[in-house]
């Protein structure tokens, strides 16, 4: 090799390490500053692609507003779907998975891609052109691969540069908060650091050993080695033979990676804000020579919110936490899962009654949740609450019926008939921090499956478990019309995953199944109490002590401290997957203790609202929810006023919202009527903090 070649791959090695260590430089032969990559950053795993903003774009793949709101597009050829067709694919699920895509509920007229920034229908179909960066960032092992992407707009302005975070929600795939965090930010012109935050939609088929590949595709994972999404950690022998025992089952990443990957969600974040430093220089600092941009946007420089939702809102939250750069400027979250550390001076207080519980961590309440909600759903004052489950309403009827009993007999409810049963149980969950505004959806967020899936995934995450070790019991695999696994599916999911799964199973044909013998079934078909004794076993794991589960809790607690960063946070009363007294209140209270005079944290309660916008198209909670994605727009809003021109955030409060009504199914269209603005003087709503206590008004 040349000797001035040699120099200069030993100072690219060398500028990469500057810059990860947050300098953001290295220098060339006459000293001038080389935009490095980030040494966190797999080199040969990054692509770069433009698209023109009429067939393919950042925000809607090309489908524009009105193919987001129609049939989902499909693939060619569907053993063998392109790139960008998973791609398209992608954003539509992953669009609609987190906003009310309804126009009764608002698409189109509230948000959407064609509505501009000040609420206004003129974007048309709201295409935007642009450029995005794809790569993983790992330890140089292979095992971690965290997928980064950065979307550059054409609108974007070098002179006034902006990033917004918006790393995954609930284990999705990268573009997993596109609808919840990136469309605001491209409308804005800003570029968007993406990252699914090392879980991702990596899932491994162990049958034919197929695996994701950062784009979607498909591989066998002998083959493609390090560039897999994720392989199980399994040696082929041990493979073999679970796979005689255990047929159709599937590994995924968030669940089997055995790596606890929530504790480093807020560097991800971190790592992606860096790779869009990266990205921007690359496109807007001049050439130093040949070969090599220079530097234009130092660590700090740029204008940057770190925002999401839900366990995205929780990474954004402990990435401002992490900062000690100045990366990120702000913070504007949704419903944020996050783990505190929290102290015995930290409380929360709603209508001067304190609320006990507040701060659990969700290996707690979720687990305790799965146990008893099935049961708490059959409790006389819920009768009427939404219904989500594919199963007949019949057959969830007798699993409520069941889990009572079994509870009871367990000694875990109290009561001599269902009436009774079902009512304690409500209760406990009262007393275990759900509020009563969220007792209607404890019935759909357990029959949909969402609390079932939450409970096993982060339990084989926190005990660091291997897909082998089928923990409580419990799997992930394919089944047929009556539930069981033994019969290998007709299409395998693992073509389309990538473009319309999520990373928590049930999703995409991969159900959540129990290992009764002879094969494994559908876990709530698989004993007539929706597989009592495997819920008891999750709940064990926190309840007795688990060390595994234990340490790795405590290894993602955060402590509420911002350094000073103004930031907003909103949740809705009625959430019943994270609830507002372990999350957004106790991280209120936590943050009064850590900072003191000098937070800057607001933080809105909203009435009527509820974790999933989603399921705001579905009969019942169109007439009594609103969605709560108004109001995270409100916030980003009232962000940007407050970094542009110094405008004050308006102080904590509770927004009081009206349902829309009606007949379910057939409720009104939302208006403003039902969405009061948040309030710069809230006056009796008015959210009081002080010295870790938190008053909340009724």
């Amino acid at each position: 090799m040349p000797a001035f070649q040699s120099l200069r791959f030993a100072m690219l090695a060398c500028c990469a390490s500057v810059l990860a260590s947050g300098c953001g430089s290295g220098s060339d032969d006459h000293g001038q500053s080389i935009n490095a990559m980030p040494n966190f950053v797999v080199s040969n795993s990054v692509t770069t692609t433009s698209y023109d903003g009429d067939s393919d774009d950042l925000l809607t793949a090309g489908l524009g507003k009105t193919g987001l709101a129609g049939n989902a597009p499909g693939f060619a050829n569907p053993a063998a779907p392109t790139t960008a067709e998973l791609r398209r694919l992608a954003i539509w699920s992953n669009y609609r998975a987190l906003v009310d895509i309804t126009a009764n509920g608002g698409y189109g007229r509230f948000w959407g891609p064609n509505i501009d920034l000040n609420g206004n229908d003129t974007l048309g179909e709201g295409k935007i052109a642009g450029t995005e960066y794809l790569a993983y960032a790992d330890d140089g092992s292979g095992t971690q691969n965290v997928t980064l992407l950065v979307q550059v707009p054409a609108a974007f302005d070098p002179a006034n540069p902006c990033i917004v975070t918006a790393t995954s929600s609930g284990s999705r795939g990268v573009y997993g908060a596109i609808s919840a965090a990136g469309e605001w930010a491209l409308k804005r012109g800003c570029a968007v650091a993406y990252t699914d935050k090392g879980t991702g939609n990596g899932a491994h088929e162990l049958t034919t050993n197929l695996v994701t590949l950062i784009d979607g595709r498909l591989g066998n994972a002998t083959f493609v080695g390090t560039q897999s999404l994720f392989t199980a950690n399994v040696s082929p022998g041990v493979l073999a033979s679970f796979n005689q025992a255990f047929r159709n089952r599937y590994a995924y990443k968030h669940a089997h990676s055995q790596q606890n990957p929530e504790q480093d969600w807020g560097k991800d974040t971190l790592e992606a804000i860096q790779f869009a430093y990266w990205a921007l220089n690359q496109q807007f600092a001049p050439l130093v020579d040949s070969t090599h941009h220079g530097v234009r946007y130092q660590p700090g420089s740029i204008t940057t919110i770190a925002a999401s939702v839900s366990n995205g809102g929780g990474a954004s939250l402990a990435a401002a936490e992490q900062d000690t750069q100045g990366w990120i400027t702000a913070v504007v979250v949704g419903e944020p899962q996050i783990n505190l550390n929290m102290s015995p001076n930290a409380q929360v207080l709603e209508g001067g009654v304190r609320i006990v519980s507040a701060g659990a961590p969700l290996a707690d309440y979720i687990t305790y949740a799965n146990l008893l909600q099935p049961c708490a759903a059959a409790a006389p004052t819920v009768a009427g609450a939404p219904y989500l489950s594919t199963l007949p309403l019949t057959t969830t009827q007798a699993i409520r019926a069941a889990r009572c009993g079994s509870l009871a007999g367990n000694g875990l409810v109290a009561g001599a008939n269902l009436a009774a049963q079902s009512a304690d149980a409500l209760n406990r969950l009262h007393a275990a921090g759900y509020e009563p505004d969220s007792d209607l959806l404890h019935a759909p967020m357990w029959d949909s499956q969402a609390v079932p899936a939450v409970a096993v995934t982060y339990a084989n995450a926190y005990t660091k478990s291997s897909v082998t070790d089928n923990l409580c019991g419990f799997s992930f695999g394919t089944t047929d019309a009556q539930g069981n696994a033994s019969v290998a599916p007709a299409i395998s999911p693992m073509p389309s995953l990538f473009g319309v799964a999520n990373g928590v199973p049930p999703t995409n044909g991969i159900n959540l199944v129990f290992n009764i013998s002879p094969t494994g079934v559908d876990h709530r078909l698989a004993t007539t109490d929706a597989s009592f004794t495997g819920a008891f076993c999750l709940r064990g794991l926190w309840a007795t002590g688990d060390v595994r589960m234990q340490t790795n809790v405590n290894a993602i607690r955060v402590n509420a401290n911002l350094h000073g960063k103004p930031a907003i946070i909103v949740q809705g009363r009625s959430d019943a997957l994270v609830p507002v007294n372990h999350a957004s209140r106790a991280y209120l209270a936590m943050n009064s203790l850590a900072e003191g005079s000098k937070s800057q944290l607001s933080f809105y309660e909203v009435t009527n609202a509820q974790h999933f916008d989603a399921f705001l198209g579905t009969p019942g909670f169109d007439t009594r929810f609103v969605p709560l994605h108004y109001y995270n727009l409100q916030a980003l809003n009232l962000m940007w006023s407050h970094l542009k021109s110094g405008a004050a955030l308006p102080p904590s409060q509770v927004i009081r919202t009206t349902p829309r009504g009606g007949t379910p199914g057939a409720a009104p269209a939302l208006s403003v009527a039902s969405l009061p603005p948040v309030a710069a003087s809230p006056g009796s709503n008015a959210i009081r903090v002080v010295a870790g206590t938190v008053a909340v008004p009724r």
